[in-house]
């Protein structure tokens, strides 16, 4: 395997070495064909994102930004939205455990990995610059998308909702001037079998629907060796989706909405311990699993929509309206063991919904532009699991046959705020930008928490358990107020060149841990008596803030053959929120017998790094016209550490804790290489991309994933028309086996009879076919 620093290395000299091979030429503009300049992508467009709530190119926007066009990611057979974490530097996507569809998202160190009630997302997903304030559902299919853009750094001067660690920007496509019927079809390994009928047409000028309907499925990498007929990590989706647009003058109005039905089913973890209690051993094929819970079926289905009203006021002002709804449930049967038995299985059921409104205005005259909001979130997260250990309950020294704590945890979110980010020109050459935020989060939770024997509670009919405790009953709001700043000053030497420097102030607010048991806090007041107060603040945990430092350089350069992109940044990380879930002894005997949630603002920490991104356009119509050849990298490094740590026992264990599911460095190198043939062009895409070491969590232990290194290759063929177009796609070519979740109940806190260990791997290896025709 190569080391760091061989990686950096073999990097920078092949950055180098595509940049200064390259014979200068100038760019043409090209309508659809192939990439002239570095700074479009393979299909030839121009690189344009709205990070700043405008359009603008890449180059001159000074923030750390990767926009993914949607011609590029179908060249590559982009399938769904955590593989452009292979791409973009310092970011981790990844199916959660013991799901399908639950995202889980890190940026620069920060991020969210437990998907229930009551923990907001340290990265802000958006469709259609609709926020989604909910992890579930949110693993999104690529199709129809116009783009994906990745801004890194916290968040909220021009986004609707504050996050701390970045945004995501899932746009779809616009609908195009004619009427259009596009088919897209694929078939591959494990059964892989999708279709995708996208239709649109222009009702009258100013008035156009389009609708797309997917059809998603695969069958398992594994088996249930338990369950017969059931597959592991196999894919049965359903989806949706629909737009009318209307655009007359200056007013614009587009209306959206989209459905999604996952019966998939369920996504069970690979043992990587023998069983401790029953000597069961461990499975040969990391995909296969002896889970044995099916008291629920696992089910998704989630929909939504947006309606964005534009309207012109001037020349200069725009006045805009993003008024947006959601609503998922799902439920999964989470076996932590693995086994047969309930040593410890967790039935779940997640319902969200969510209404927001954002109202803008937006400026953009010769020296000043920007944008003046006030955004508004009404959120309900819903989260029911039980907790069953039925071995554990069996022993003679328990005596409670059917063991189980059933959990409910009821959480509303009211956000109000304001919002404001202008830059002037101070000369041609020089630009300041100024912005800020007021945000008011409101938090109110609902926990109850009761303990049952003989079964699986209520929530799982037909149910005979009967409740014999109540160990948490507790209801508590909280409001948290906070003014995030944000200052850029930007400098233009010639229109190819941007140098900048951004400070801004990240804030997560705070909330309660549905998972707490109120019943196991201490006196924290000293007042002789466990009463309300300290339940409060056992249960609660305050806001997280970050101040950040970005220091970068955009250019395009050569004749715009090459382009790059640099940033170093630096946080300082206050009050980091780290939720986690320990072992609890409910009747003293020295076995745990149930487990609760505890979420502490632990830690103080320092997140620094750098970013270096960059395309090369090494040869153009080398090999007849419309031939080129493309080199692409990326770059991430991070120095992550935790400076104070303090454990549930008061002690600063900073030396003994990392940062979850950040790697040090993250590389991405690709290429590609378009010849004519016949009437058309074949693209020839190679890529690999590679991560150091990284944790599961802030406890190093056996779930962690030594560095890897993942090779993707694709062939497309595109006729001139751009009609048609057929391809070959390889995933994971030497078949690696990487972790990307699990449950570890092991090595900080044990929990059940058989030793949990268990982990979540990434794909292995697949190929399919791909062919898209348009009507």
């Amino acid at each position: 395997m190569l080391t760091q620093r061989n990686l950096i290395a073999c990097l920078l000299a092949g950055a180098a070495t595509a940049a200064f091979t390259s014979t200068p030429a100038s760019a043409q503009d090209v309508d659809g064909a192939a990439a002239t300049t570095a700074s479009e992508d393979d299909a030839g467009n121009v690189i344009v994102v709205t990070a700043r709530r405008r359009e603008e190119s890449i180059i001159d926007v000074p923030l750390s930004v990767t926009a993914l066009s949607g011609e590029d990611m179908e060249l590559k057979g982009t399938t769904d939205l955590t593989q452009i974490g292979q791409e973009v530097p310092n970011l981790t996507l990844e199916v959660s455990r013991g799901t399908n569809t639950t995202l889980t998202a890190f940026i620069r160190g920060v991020g969210q990995q437990d998907p229930v009630a009551g923990f907001e997302a340290g990265v802000g997903l958006y469709v259609d610059d609709v926020y989604l304030n909910r992890p579930q559902a949110a693993v999104l299919d690529v199709y129809d998308v116009e783009r994906i853009e990745v801004l890194r750094g916290p968040q909220g001067t021009l986004y609707g909702r504050n996050t701390i660690g970045g945004a995501i920007k899932y746009v779809t496509a616009a609908l195009p001037d004619e009427t259009q019927v596009k088919v897209k079809a694929t078939y591959g390994s494990y059964n892989q079998a999708d279709l995708i009928l996208t239709a649109s047409t222009p009702v009258s000028d100013s008035f156009k629907i389009g609708a797309s309907v997917a059809r998603l499925s695969r069958g398992g990498f594994g088996d249930n060796l338990t369950q017969p007929g059931v597959e592991n990590y196999n894919k049965d989706v359903w989806a949706g989706r629909g737009t009318i647009e209307f655009d007359n003058g200056p007013l614009f109005i587009r209306l959206s909405g989209d459905y999604v039905k996952d019966n998939s089913d369920p996504r069970q973890g690979h043992r990587l311990l023998r069983g401790a209690f029953t000597g069961a051993p461990v499975l040969d094929n990391v995909y296969d699993t002896r889970a044995g819970l099916n008291v629920v079926e696992q089910e998704v289905e989630a929909y939504g929509g947006g309606l964005t009203v534009a309207y012109d006021l001037s020349d200069t002002l725009t006045l805009k309206s993003i008024t947006g709804y959601r609503k998922d449930k799902s439920t999964t049967p989470i076996d932590f063991d693995s086994l047969p038995a309930a040593d410890l299985d967790v039935p779940a059921i997640y319902r969200n919904k969510q209404f927001s409104e954002e109202l803008q205005l937006l400026v953009e005259g010769d020296r000043l532009s920007g944008v003046l909001g006030a955004y508004y979130l009404d959120a309900n997260a819903f989260t029911a699991f039980d907790v069953a250990l039925f071995t554990t309950g069996a022993l003679p020294a328990v005596g409670l046959p059917g063991l189980n704590a059933q959990t409910l945890g009821d959480v509303d979110t009211k956000t109000w705020s304001i919002f404001g980010d202008f830059t002037y020109d101070l000369t041609d050459q020089l630009s300041l930008s100024l912005g800020g935020r007021y945000t008011w989060d409101k938090r109110s939770s609902r926990i109850l928490r009761t303990t049952f024997i003989g079964g699986f509670s209520d929530l799982f009919p037909p149910s005979t358990a009967i409740p014999i405790a109540v160990t948490s009953d507790f209801e508590g709001s909280a409001t948290f107020k906070e003014f995030t700043p944000r200052a850029s000053l930007a400098f233009k030497p010639d229109d190819n060149n941007t140098l900048y420097f951004t400070y801004s102030k990240g804030f997560k607010g705070g909330g309660f841990d549905p998972r707490g048991q109120s019943t196991a806090a201490p006196d924290l007041d000293g007042d002789g008596d466990r009463d309300y107060a300290d339940r409060y603040e056992f249960l609660s945990f305050a806001p997280e803030k970050v101040d950040s430092f970005e220091l970068g350089w955009k250019a395009s350069l050569l004749d715009n053959r090459l382009y790059i992109s640099m940033a170093a940044f630096k946080g300082d990380y206050t009050d980091v929120q780290i939720p986690g879930s320990v072992g609890f002894d409910t009747n003293n005997d020295g076995v745990n017998d149930s487990f609760i949630g505890i979420t502490s603002n632990a830690g103080d920490a320092d997140v620094n790094g750098f970013e270096f991104e960059g395309r090369a356009l090494v040869g153009k119509d080398f090999a007849g016209p419309g031939s080129r050849f493309a080199f692409n990298w990326a770059l991430g490094y991070l120095d992550a550490k935790y400076n104070t740590f303090i454990d549930a026992f008061g002690n600063d264990v900073a030396d003994q804790r990392v940062f979850q599911n950040t790697p040090d460095i993250t590389v991405n190198a690709g290429f590609d290489l378009g010849l004519p043939v016949a009437n058309g062009i074949v693209d020839f895409i190679g890529s690999v991309s590679m991560r150091s070491d990284s944790s599961q969590f802030e406890v190093p232990g056996p779930l962690d994933q030594d560095g890897f290194e993942l090779v993707d290759a694709s062939i497309v063929y595109t006729d001139d028309s751009d009609r048609w177009s057929i391809g070959v796609h390889g995933k994971n070519l030497f078949d690696q086996r990487y972790i990307v979740a699990g449950y570890d109940f092991v090595t900080a806190t044990r929990l059940g009879l058989e030793g949990n260990l268990t982990g979540f791997y990434g794909d292995p290896r697949r190929f399919y076919v791909t062919g898209q025709f348009k009507f």
